[in-house]
């Protein structure tokens, strides 16, 4: 079993950054891809940035690319997002996941068994 805890949410203006930080405990290792949800209100829960253990393969969609950035540190068990020029269209509630199954990142959510509890993301224009 695994534990994640995510901080580093919070209230920034559009144009402005964000780096979210998720934090994995237990005895079930090591995991395999770690990924960041977000979902929206009246919208489905979204990858919006997954990554393999070794840091090898990354996916994203078109809406992120090129502002967020994933990273992993395996000797701590972390998994970071540095969300960059940020627009009011990113407000959420972003959701570490992780996997012990599969050693490369999925777009679907049904591949993450564990998951964190959520921290909220609000940009202002």
């Amino acid at each position: 079993q695994v534990q994640l805890v995510e901080s580093g949410g919070g209230l920034v203006q559009a144009g402005g950054s964000l780096k979210l930080s998720c934090a994995a405990a237990g005895h079930t290792l090591p995991i395999g891809a770690m990924g960041w949800f977000r979902q929206a209100p009246g919208k489905e829960r979204e990858l919006v940035a997954g990554i393999s253990r070794s840091g090898s393969s990354l996916v994203s969609p078109d809406s992120v690319r090129g502002r967020f950035t994933i990273s992993r540190d395996n000797a701590k068990n972390t998994v970071d997002l540095q969300m960059n020029s940020l627009k009011p269209e990113d407000t959420a509630v972003y959701y570490c996941a992780a996997t012990a199954t599969y050693y490369n990142p999925s777009y679907s959510a049904k591949t993450y068994e564990y998951w964190g509890q959520g921290t909220q993301v609000t940009v202002f224009s």
